[in-house]
């Protein structure tokens, strides 16, 4: 299981460790992190390492229960009335009968109600469904609720009782270097293109004018983007304007400002990218 996770995912040899004993030895786990730290890379690994069945599932505001559980198809009960056979299920009913681990993905987004649900589920490991029966969880059936902690916005606070039946592990930013491998194994890219663009990154993370920086997908992508925009340009090389203009494009979207900011945002990326080349040595 271990060593599947840590042949996907760079650096998180402890985590995948925790989280493996933890779903091993029956708990269920909250991943804690920003985005792009590799919650759900480190998951399906442990997840491929034991051949457990993996569903997946968005948390926002339209996770209503039903959803989460299931229905029973309209037509049909019009035709048949209310019967077993008629009942779709949803993620969570699936995830029960299959034995697989689900996982919710921005869980702190999820309803309050369906959120009740998922705890009835963890207290008692089975589900009372309407018109459908009794579903028991198998054995190896486990939730995994991930989440930002850091953001605010449209999110609700975690009740203690989801902390008390689960394991929670943290997963904060990798560090520079194994950044630069993350991105370099993603891109294929030349070092000094890899290097500054994960240092204009990690700069954004603690800028006075961001209120939140941008994960290492913004590496990638400015990374990817610079090196076909000098394509497109008719170089083999990323000057100094084509590596600005990637880093606009990539970035200016995963940050948010500070309140109050009054400059684009466009001004304080093209002063980060700068920056991050002063810091490299480049002119």
């Amino acid at each position: 299981m271990v060593r599947t996770a840590q042949e996907r995912v760079v650096a998180r040899v402890r985590e995948a460790e925790v989280v493996a004993a933890a779903l091993s030895a029956g708990r269920n786990v909250v991943l804690e992190g920003p985005p792009g730290t590799g919650k759900t890379t480190l998951l399906r690994a442990l997840a491929d390492g034991t051949g457990v069945p993996l569903v997946l599932v968005e948390g926002n505001a339209e996770l209503t229960p039903t959803r989460l559980v299931g229905h029973h198809d309209a037509s049909r009960v019009l035709s048949e009335d209310y019967r077993p056979e008629n009942f779709v299920p949803g993620p969570l009913t699936r995830a029960m009968t299959e034995g697989a681990l689900l996982y919710v993905e921005e869980f702190n987004r999820v309803p309050e109600e369906t959120m009740n649900v998922l705890l009835g589920v963890l207290s008692e490991r089975e589900m009372h469904i309407p018109r459908y029966g009794r579903v028991p969880a198998r054995p190896t059936f486990r939730l995994v609720a991930a989440m930002n902690p850091f953001d605010a916005v449209g999110t609700a606070r975690i009740t203690p009782a989801l902390y008390d039946r689960s394991c929670r592990v943290a997963m904060g930013y990798q560090d520079e270097d194994a950044e630069r491998a993350v991105v370099t194994a993603a891109t294929g890219s030349p070092d000094p293109l890899v290097h500054r663009a994960v240092r204009a990154v990690r700069i954004t993370r603690d800028h006075p004018e961001l209120r939140i920086g941008s994960s290492v997908r913004g590496a990638i992508d400015t990374v990817l983007i610079a090196t076909e925009l000098a394509v497109v340009r008719g170089s083999t090389e990323v000057d100094e304007r084509t590596g600005a203009d990637a880093a606009l494009a990539a970035l200016t979207g995963k940050v948010t400002v500070a309140d109050g900011l009054t400059r684009p945002v466009e001004d304080v990326v093209s002063d980060i990218w700068r920056r991050a080349g002063e810091e490299l040595g480049k002119p």
